[in-house]
């Protein structure tokens, strides 16, 4: 098939980039006028900032584990084994994780579904893309794997690999300094939080 049939996953994987920038200054604007509901050292609030730091760092090492499976193989081959045997798109599944992560640091629960899940519609509106450049670049093996293969939630019944692996060194680095970002939200959102029980404080409270 021409690749003029093909959707551009370049152009697909930049104009993600610009919405998800933008999406994240809408979010910490929105950080900056709003804040936690539950005081700074309250239980629930000490859950969701520790259980978040678990999930940041689930989200670096899991992106990370992907890239040594999918090593910039996308355009070339279809990548079904590790990671990508559990669910077809683990790197994606892992960012959600990341950013609810990272979110959890506002304190708010309220502020972190409502933009893990705008990150979550953003991931789906480039995932569908993604389908339809993968049907068409491999259209019987891609019916093959994605049906029985879940989206975005893993099956771990569906887990296989091979017993060897070519490695991308550089792929596998430069996805772990992506991922930089959700550690930084840590001292990012207590600083906010800090500006917020002080000088800032915020327009409205939500838990």
């Amino acid at each position: 098939m021409s690749d003029l049939t093909l959707p551009d996953l370049q152009a697909v994987q930049r104009r993600r980039k610009r919405v998800l920038g933008f999406a994240s200054v809408i979010m910490l604007l929105t950080v900056l006028t709003v804040g936690s509901g539950w005081p700074e050292g309250s239980w629930i609030r000490r859950i969701m900032e520790d259980a978040g730091i678990l999930l940041i760092l689930t989200a670096i090492v899991g992106r990370a584990w992907c890239s040594l499976y999918i090593g910039g193989r996308k355009k070339s081959e279809l990548v079904q084994e590790g990671p990508y045997s559990l669910c077809r798109n683990p790197l994606y599944s892992f960012s959600i994780i990341g950013t609810f992560g990272a979110l959890a640091q506002t304190g708010s629960l309220v502020l972190t579904l409502v933009f893990t899940a705008v990150t979550a519609l953003i991931f789906m509106a480039v995932v569908r893309q993604e389908e339809v450049y993968l049907s068409r670049a491999f259209p019987e093996a891609y019916e093959i794997y994605a049906r029985p293969t879940p989206r975005f939630l893993p099956d771990p019944g569906r887990w296989r690999t091979s017993r060897e692996l070519t490695i991308r060194p550089g792929l596998f680095v430069r996805t772990l300094l992506d991922g930089l970002p959700f550690l930084a939200a840590w001292p990012l959102f207590e600083f906010i939080g800090r500006l917020h029980d002080g000088p800032l404080p915020p327009l409205m409270r939500l838990p």
